[in-house]
């Protein structure tokens, strides 16, 4: 699933981050993010986003102080990170060794009908990383590059920051389960297995 040089295609980029993930936890971004991930299969340690634009990176700050022996990855779109984009601070700032946020870069909203964003008037996600504190952070512009953003993911010893940069593909959408309750038991079934009955 290669794609031309500074063509990225968003589900070939999915398919390559998500190979061989083990036991990856994996935050997704609402809108074409959950779908992207959703498109490579669902997985119980998968914890899509419904709503609450802007909140990815925070539910993955707080899986990865909750879960430190656990590799936690975040998978957002540039709107959502544009709009959370004070958490980054806070990520620096807690600095978990175990977590990695990847923004899929298309310079569109893509809920919302693709108007463009700020990354497509200048806007560097890149340079406002590495301004709150993250050191490990990089911009992907070509599809070879992602092999070794997976092998970073799973090996990082500090914050990892990564910009994809994506065509503006438009593409049916692969529903994740909808259901927040269920989601949130099954993760929480998958991190600390399943809750005993309680004795009479």
């Amino acid at each position: 699933m290669n794609a031309p040089a500074n063509e990225i295609h968003r589900r070939a980029a999915i398919h390559e981050l998500l190979r061989a993930r083990a036991d990856l936890i994996v935050v997704a971004g609402l809108g074409s993010p959950a779908y992207d991930v959703a498109s490579v299969g669902d997985s119980a340690l998968d914890f899509p986003l419904w709503g609450a634009m802007g909140g990815a990176t925070m539910v993955g700050l707080g899986l990865a102080l909750a879960q430190p022996e656990r590799r936690v990855l975040v998978i957002t779109g540039d709107g959502e990170m544009l709009m959370g984009i004070g958490s980054l601070a806070t990520i620096a700032a807690q600095s978990p060794r175990n977590l990695s946020i990847v923004v899929f870069d298309n310079e569109r909203f893509g809920e919302t009908g693709q108007q463009r964003t700020h990354t497509a008037m200048g806007a560097d996600l890149e340079t406002m990383a590495r301004g709150c504190g993250i050191a490990n952070a990089r911009t992907v512009r070509e599809f070879s590059e992602i092999a070794a953003l997976r092998d970073a993911i799973h090996s990082a010893q500090n914050v990892l920051f990564a910009v994809i940069k994506i065509a503006a593909d438009e593409l049916p959408r692969v529903l994740p389960p909808r259901d927040g309750a269920f989601l949130t038991q099954r993760m929480r079934a998958a991190l600390l297995g399943e809750p005993r009955a309680l004795e009479a």
